[in-house]
């Protein structure tokens, strides 16, 4: 016999007697598992007890190794403990070893020895009684409702209702939510859930001792019914809103149900945000022909790979406007709970022109499904400017470039004054005169900048602006008598009729624009909000102009400089000056005659007094609730306070909490626990009461007097 076969024949030997004590105990097991919970239970058992007993098999066979087979062989003397040379290498023995390792072999070959382990017959016979003995009192031990003996007939009529009454013995809560979310199953033995809503809801109930029926109970009074399906209870619906519910079965749960919350997240609508262009009404420059637009749709659970640009065109003024309607399908880049959408619009494609208006907006929509939300960007405006707005700002451009060439203030006029006194010695006469004129020439148009302030006309045309080779001023016409005649006109009143300069209007002069379209004055008290003692200070800072006008168009700076300075005084005190003035004309209602005062008919008018009101505010129902509930015997409406709630659910933070507390008073009338955890609830939903009135403040020492006076005719009576 080969040395294998024996190792192999005591390996099988000691896995079969393994096998053969843990069987009856792993199968007594799997019975005490089923009486005592259910059968899934006993499998699970039954299953890790197999596999234990196959394990301790094949540990205890796998010991039975070449070291342990040639321990066994060396204690039978006809061997002569020569067994480790049957597996020894040939090549590694000598001649004398390799004549005992065959001498050895065939002996062991003509009578192989048994080297199995005997069978214990005691040892499995006890197993078998152990396993019996187990089986026989998980069998004989009631289960649930049912009565342990017929013997125990007092006893037993006397614990029927309560050994019949089911246990919640397992409960399994799975949440599928949506299919458009992205969001894996879950589910658990906790019976609270918070899902997104339109997540469906399936429940997997089991009892001990079951139940006729049993359903889900929600707080507003809607029904789940229960569909039993073996010893399992099954029922699935749609997450639609927030609720309460307890478990509920016919006959009555040995242990009431508490309430359970399911909690409903809202899928929130996508929001649009424009990234281009940074304000919603832009003007379109010259020559634009392009109107780049960058949106950014977000979403909790994504928005669609598309989206929807609404392009609408204005043309026309008036009442003949036409309207234009495009829609362009646009692709999003990047994630998709944030997608990006770009479009150029093309104003030539869309064939507007000066004038014209391109109003586009975006419209995106999210995965929800069905009824999926939507939506819409803010509406963006491009204004084409039209040929008028662009004469119109061209002229604008160009009085703003002149206009700064005309004016100087006091301070600078006195500066160039100073100036050219000290380089009087280095010039000649004629271009000592000529720039003192042109000081001069400053000093007028001041004059009259200011003396726009008292309704004063201005005086003759603007003068062209300066030049590289003509030098500002109107030194060429300094000899010319009808210039200073001009100069005077503002004292000799309003003639729109002539003028004593050409009327020949300058380009960029905004006084020649406004004497072209437009009135250059107004009355004088109208025109200014100055007070007139400021009105005086002004008018006496005209005069030192005038004065110093005079003096620098003759060519005699060293003498306009003193009424230069008296006028910049002027001016100082003038822009000091308050000028909040202005005259207004108020109504004048005529004087009510005291005769005819509460002489009226009143036939017809109605009690104009208010009435209390009868029903008191809901606030007040609440405060009642809370004081009653204080107290261990006060009765509240749990019905009225949980439609209340239904109606207000803003009142308190969290309504679920508020439900479940009303429930737990409902269940436990007399839970004073319960009545404080539901009245701490309640708190938040309370009126503030109104704050005391302000005290009056204490009376000073007049106001002493005055009530002293008041009292003493009291006092002397």
């Amino acid at each position: 016999m080969k040395r294998p076969a024996l190792l192999q024949r005591a390996r099988r030997r000691v896995q079969a007697i393994t096998l053969l004590g843990g069987l009856p105990l792993a199968a007594a097991l799997a019975v005490l598992a089923w009486r005592l919970y259910d059968i899934d239970v006993a499998t699970a058992v039954l299953t890790l007890a197999l596999l234990a007993v196959a394990g301790v098999a094949m540990w205890r066979a796998r010991r039975r190794d070449t070291r342990w087979l040639i321990a066994r062989l060396n204690e039978h003397p006809r061997l002569e403990d020569s067994a480790d040379l049957l597996f020894a290498t040939p090549a590694t023995l000598n001649p004398l070893q390799q004549r005992q390792r065959q001498r050895i072999g065939q002996r062991l070959q003509a009578d192989p020895p048994d080297l199995r382990q005997p069978w214990p017959g005691l040892r499995l016979l006890a197993c078998v009684a152990v396993a019996l003995l187990v089986a026989a009192i998980a069998l004989a031990w009631p289960r649930g409702g049912e009565r342990p003996t017929a013997a125990n007939d007092t006893t037993g009529d006397a614990a029927s209702p309560a050994a019949q009454a089911p246990v919640l013995r397992a409960a399994q809560l799975r949440v599928t939510p949506p299919a458009y979310t992205g969001q894996p199953a879950t589910g658990g033995e906790k019976l609270d859930a918070r899902a997104v809503q339109g997540s469906r809801l399936h429940w997997q109930l089991q009892f001990q001792s079951q139940p006729r029926q049993a359903w889900l109970q929600f707080h507003d009074g809607r029904r789940l019914p229960l569909q039993r399906d073996g010893e399992r209870w099954q029922a699935g619906q749609t997450l639609q809103r927030a609720g309460l519910y307890r478990i509920v079965t016919a006959p009555a749960l040995a242990t009431a149900s508490r309430a359970y919350r399911l909690d409903v997240v809202p899928d929130r609508p996508p929001q649009v945000k424009v990234l281009a262009p940074a304000q919603t009404l832009n003007q379109a420059t010259a020559g634009q022909r392009q109107w780049p637009l960058r949106f950014e749709a977000s979403d909790d659970f994504g928005v669609t790979a598309s989206a929807t640009l609404e392009l609408t065109t204005a043309k026309g003024s008036g009442e003949n406007i036409a309207f234009q309607h495009q829609r362009v399908t646009l692709n999003g880049s990047g994630p998709a709970t944030t997608r990006r959408f770009a479009y150029t619009a093309d104003l030539a494609a869309l064939g507007v022109g000066p004038g014209d208006e391109v109003v586009a907006r975006l419209t995106v929509r999210d995965n929800r499904d069905p009824q999926p939300q939507q939506a819409r960007s803010a509406s963006l405006i491009l204004r084409l400017p039209s040929e008028q707005d662009v004469q119109a700002s061209a002229l604008e451009g160009a009085i703003k470039k002149v206009m700064p060439a005309y004016f100087r203030s006091q301070r600078q006029i006195i500066i160039d004054a100073e100036a050219l006194q000290k380089q009087r010695g280095q010039l000649d006469a004629e271009t000592f005169t000529r720039r003192s004129d042109a000081i001069g020439v400053d000093q007028r148009i001041l004059r009259l900048r200011y003396g726009q302030f008292l309704g004063e006309e201005a005086e003759g045309g603007a003068k062209p602006p300066p030049t590289g080779d003509l030098p500002t001023g109107d030194a060429a016409a300094a000899g010319d008598p009808a210039e200073h005649a001009d100069a005077h006109a503002h004292e000799d009143g309003h003639d729109h009729g002539s003028s004593g300069t050409d009327g020949t209007p300058v380009f960029g002069s905004a006084t020649d624009v406004l004497s072209e379209y437009g009135h250059t004055h107004d009355h004088a008290e109208a025109a200014t909000l100055l007070d007139p003692q400021t009105r005086a200070i002004l008018k006496a800072a005209l005069d030192q102009m005038w004065q110093s006008e005079g003096h620098l168009r003759q060519g005699h700076p060293d003498l306009a400089l003193p009424y230069a300075y008296k006028a910049l005084g002027f001016i100082k005190q003038v822009q000091q000056a308050e000028r909040i003035y202005l005259a207004r004309v108020g109504s004048v209602l005529p004087p009510i005659d005291l005769a005819r005062r509460m002489t009226g008919k009143r036939e017809g008018l109605g009690n104009r007094a208010l009435q209390p009101s009868t029903r008191p505010p809901p606030e007040r129902f609440i405060s009642d609730a809370w004081q009653s509930l204080a107290q261990a015997d006060g009765a509240v409406d749990l019905d009225a306070l949980s439609r209340w709630l239904d109606a207000h659910p803003q009142a308190v933070p969290d309504p679920l909490d508020v439900l479940a507390a009303i429930d737990d008073v409902r269940q436990q009338p007399d839970c004073q626990a319960c009545r404080q955890r539901l009245r701490a609830q309640l708190w938040p939903a309370l009126r503030r009461p109104p704050g005391p009135p302000a005290r009056r403040d204490a009376a000073d020492a007049g106001g002493r007097r005055y009530l002293d006076a008041l009292a003493a005719p009291r006092e002397a009576r």
